[in-house]
């Protein structure tokens, strides 16, 4: 889209009339539609009245997170355990648009607030120069146009046999690069050639890489990759992974792309040898509905309830989760989100350094968020929530079916059998009720599903699929530092590492972390206290201070979130939640000093705990700070810099930052689209409820279940009748009581 062209508007008013509109029903809602379209009026009228700026374009709109207490008093929500909730008060809704002068490149955060039915502007904030935005989805789409309508790139890609109509890029942020200037707006385009309609354009990538000018919109640089192994280079300069001054030509003979076709569309694949036998229908069916409840954006699950959000950046975002505990509600959760995420790729061979892509930070997870598909994307009956966004000029972006939620089956709950003679049994069913989101960051996918439980636990489960970032080699060449997937291309190792923002008010917003450690019982076989030498004990530590935390293998490290105003009945400890991350950590691979830990500090710990400030500008949302595209060193307002202080972090209002991730060696099985790769986060109550929660939860029969065989161990799966209940054959276990 073009951007907006103040000079060339109509006249405007000095006091222009603004779009009227109705209050958010919620104090923690998503812009809506009309919203965005309210803030880019008030946004266009003060640029035309009020600044010198002649052409801008539209980045982001997002709201400014309102007091945690003031939101809490709003919807009354106590504080603390065995308190009143604080009285009620408005809460005022307040927005931030992000612009960049086309003309100048110079980037601008307006400050809004919705007064009296209509959006108002309280101020702006120039960026300082090399601070910028996030990318916009129409950068990245017009990255690919700008390379193609460039005559270098023409010729290069004719040279090795492609058209100009055969081009296609994926616009990826510069990352680290002191080779050009930080006020220039930078993408490095990786190519690739599509040859038929629809076809599988990562089979067939290009050896070298524009770099362009998204505000100028035109290429300002070619890189070529090295290639040390192939035998092509013709330099006599000794080799090196130091990038080249940017006057240096390629130093090699260039490599057409691999030709061979490899698809992953259904009807492009060549199923001529042994096609697969089509599953039988397995259908998802909840004939009285589902057993959720949906108002706006909140949701009430038997005793879950809770607000579902959407930003541009987070994508889905869950907040005020609370728990109906017996007629008390008890506060769990304040916010949790995806807050930042990084994907550093592992050769040194120049500019494959520079792929190292925060997909939050600086693209947006929200804002590539997928348009999801009944009886697809989601099984059984769903309930969708839309997502909007703003785009270049200030239209509303609207994604109809962003977050999904629906009901799943989830297995045994819990079960036990009496094994002695007449002993009964109980066996119950446990089932989930998951919110997720699929998004879609050029060749990846990430799904995030977060998940409740009927015994009180919370799951973030993401899920990982999509296609493989891959790179060419030349004819004979062999893959380093990666995986040769298939004939001459190269899949490069990489990490998936993500930070998951979890503010956390366990029976209310003061909390305290307690890092446990298992460990054997100090003394020796033999001895008066340990004579059978079998002893091991858990030792707790209390996290005082603002600090990053390192997962333990050895001593099955993990961390609880403690409120010491309540404790449990019995145990006599604090109620707590657990952070159960031990799987799923990952530490960042690069070296000390290297260009991915100048960036993403955030990925060299496990766990961070921070005091939560909301005075500081961006509350302390963003682990690897609020503008992250092109950063060159640590942000101050990242995790790392909130640590430095050793602020106390004991029984305080405290956000944890949890790095989890995937480190993904490519298999062969991986192309040409990846099995989904699963990873996940345990959130359980630990004292925190007097027994099992879901000792209630009713054991009812399903009626529809049926032997798949009834004749005997074999047969082909045929639909048969059958009873169940009254009359029937029933195993020895059944659900209820037998």
């Amino acid at each position: 889209m073009a951007p907006v062209a103040v000079e060339s508007a109509p006249v405007v008013p000095a006091n222009p009339p603004q779009i009227k509109q109705a209050p958010s029903a919620h104090p923690l809602d998503p812009l809506s539609a009309d919203e965005i379209t309210g803030l880019s009026a008030a946004v266009r009228q003060y640029v035309a009245t009020q600044t010198p700026i002649k052409a801008f374009k539209y980045i982001g709109a997002e709201t400014v997170l309102p007091p945690k207490r003031d939101v809490l008093a709003y919807l009354g929500i106590r504080t603390s355990p065995g308190s009143e909730p604080d009285p009620y008060v408005e809460v005022s809704r307040k927005a931030d648009v992000d612009i960049i002068d086309v003309i100048t490149g110079h980037s601008w955060i307006i400050h809004l607030s919705f007064k009296e039915s209509e959006w108002v502007v309280d101020g702006t904030e120039q960026l300082p120069e090399g601070q910028m935005p996030q990318l916009s989805v129409n950068e990245l789409i017009e990255a690919e146009q700008i390379v193609r309508n460039d005559e270098r790139v023409k010729k290069l890609c004719a040279d090795v046999g492609v058209g100009p109509d055969q081009i296609y890029a994926d616009g990826w942020s510069l990352g680290y690069d002191e080779r050009f200037s930080k006020k220039l707006r930078l993408q490095q385009c990786l190519l690739y050639a599509r040859f038929g309609e629809d076809e599988n354009i990562y089979a067939h990538p290009l050896d070298f890489i524009p770099v362009i000018d998204s505000n100028a919109k035109k290429v300002i640089h070619i890189d070529f990759p090295s290639h040390p192994k192939s035998g092509l280079h013709t330099a006599s300069a000794d080799y090196s992974t130091q990038p080249p001054n940017l006057e240096v030509t390629c130093d090699r003979g260039r490599i057409p792309p691999p030709k061979m076709k490899h698809e992953y569309l259904a009807d492009h694949l060549d199923t001529a040898n042994a096609p697969r036998e089509p599953l039988k229908p397995l259908h998802v069916i909840q004939p009285e509905g589902v057993s959720f409840k949906m108002s706006g954006n909140i949701l009430e699950w038997q005793q879950w309830k809770m607000h579902i959000g959407f930003t541009a950046r987070e994508g889905v975002v869950l907040g005020t989760v609370t728990y109906n505990d017996a007629g008390e509600v008890r506060p769990v959760f304040y916010r949790m989100s995806c807050a930042e995420m990084v994907v550093p790729y592992g050769s040194p061979d120049h500019p494959h350094p520079r792929k190292f892509a925060f997909d939050v930070g600086e693209y947006g997870m929200g804002v590539q968020a997928n348009e999801l598909s009944l009886g697809c994307d989601c099984l059984g009956t769903i309930h969708y929530l839309p997502g909007h966004f703003i785009g270049h000029d200030g239209n509303t972006v609207t994604i109809k079916n962003a977050i999904c939620i629906h009901e799943e089956d989830a297995g045994l709950l819990w079960k036990h059998t009496d094994y002695r003679p007449g002993g009964r049994s109980q066996s119950v069913r446990s089932r989930k009720l998951v919110i997720s989101i699929i998004c879609t960051v050029a060749n990846y996918e990430y799904a995030f599903y977060w998940n409740f439980y009927l015994d009180g636990t919370v799951e973030l489960e993401t899920r990982l699929t999509g296609i493989l970032n891959v790179y060419t080699l030349a004819e004979g060449e062999q893959a380093t530092f990666g995986t040769q997937v298939a004939p001459r291309i190269n899949a490069q190792y990489h990490q998936h590492l993500f930070s998951i923002r979890v503010d956390p008010m366990v029976d209310g917003i003061n909390n305290t972390v307690i890092e446990s450690d298992i460990k054997p019982y100090p003394y020796a076989t033999g001895s008066a206290e340990n004579y059978a030498g079998n002893g091991f004990i858990s030792v707790d530590t209390p996290v005082t201070e603002a600090s990053g935390r390192e997962y333990s293998h050895e001593t099955d490290r993990r961390w609880r979130i403690v409120n010491r105003s309540r404790t449990h009945y019995s145990s006599g400890l604090p109620v707590a939640y657990s952070v159960g991350i031990g799987g799923a950590t990952r530490g960042l691979l690069a070296q000390p000093e290297s260009w991915v830990r100048e960036r993403a500090g955030f990925a060299t710990k496990s766990l961070w705990v921070v005091p939560s400030d909301e005075a500081t500008s961006g509350g302390r949302r963003w682990p690897a700070g609020r503008h992250v595209p092109q950063t060159r060193t640590q942000p101050k307002d990242s995790v790392v810099e909130w640590t430095k202080n050793g602020e106390s972090v004991d029984d305080k209002d405290i956000l944890l930052f949890l790095t989890v991730g995937v480190n993904h060696v490519p298999r062969p099985e991986d192309w040409p689209v990846m099995p989904t790769e699963h990873l996940r986060i345990v959130f359980k109550p630990i004292g925190f409820f007097k027994a099992n929660p879901a000792l209630d939860v009713k054991a009812p029969v399903d009626e529809r279940s049926r032997n798949a065989f009834p004749a005997g161990d074999i047969g082909t799966g045929a639909v048969v009748e059958h009873t169940n209940g009254n009359g029937s054959t029933q195993a020895s276990t059944s659900c209820g009581c037998s």
